[in-house]
């Protein structure tokens, strides 16, 4: 079974293609969790959960490898839905508590940095030029909450001014700039870990958003 790093030649990637998968699973992780958690705001069954973190887990990938002409990764390793029903039994498990929403906030800042710069990683591995690389960065780190908030009923990540796509934006655009630069795996993959996740939390904390679209009366 291909790795999604199998296809980059290059010594210093020899020791990150065995560990950058892991990462790819703590990801689907993430964001199954957030789906899991959508769904138990609205009290679903366990069924649903599970639904719910498949899609969310795995849809910004699926998107991705369709786009990049890649073998759909969760296709080709069952292991990816598998974590997702894990995550979704365990919210079920856990039964109501009060910082579930806090817990699907924070989860989706470190699924929107992860998610940023491993989209990234994969596409440029596939040999896409690398201003398409960052654009696969952020879907694969946005669609799968965007179909998570249309199943849920809620207000699209698209259509909040806080800094959402903004910060998956900034962590595969840092990722493919320092790789560009032949900075190595790891340093380019902490640091755009680090700039998407501690934009989203200044967001979360503070209330960072990009300016809004002036109005015609505030031109004048």
């Amino acid at each position: 079974m291909m790795t999604m790093l199998e296809p980059i030649a290059g010594a210093d990637l020899a020791r990150p293609a065995a560990v950058l998968p892991l990462l790819d699973f703590a990801g689907v992780a993430v964001f199954a969790a957030t789906g899991a958690l959508a769904a138990a705001r609205q009290k679903h069954d366990v069924l649903t959960l599970a639904f719910f973190a498949a899609v969310t887990g795995v849809g910004g990938g699926t998107l991705r490898d369709l786009l990049i002409g890649a073998p759909v990764f969760w296709v080709q390793d069952w292991r990816y839905i598998a974590v997702c029903v894990a995550v979704a039994v365990a919210f079920w498990t856990l039964g109501a508590r009060s910082w579930r929403f806090r817990a699907l906030l924070w989860l989706d800042a470190v699924g929107l940095a992860a998610y940023g710069v491993m989209g990234a990683a994969k596409s440029a591995s596939y040999g896409v030029a690398p201003l398409i690389c960052i654009v696969m960065g952020v879907l694969t780190a946005c669609f799968g909450g965007i179909v998570r908030d249309v199943l849920a009923g809620q207000p699209s990540i698209l259509l909040r001014r806080e800094l959402n796509i903004t910060a998956a934006l900034v962590s595969a655009g840092l990722f493919v700039g320092l790789k560009a630069a032949s900075v190595p795996i790891w340093p380019a993959v902490g640091a755009g870990l680090a700039a998407g996740l501690l934009l989203r939390a200044g967001a979360l904390m503070w209330g960072w958003s990009l300016p809004a679209f002036p109005s015609a009366a505030s031109r004048y």
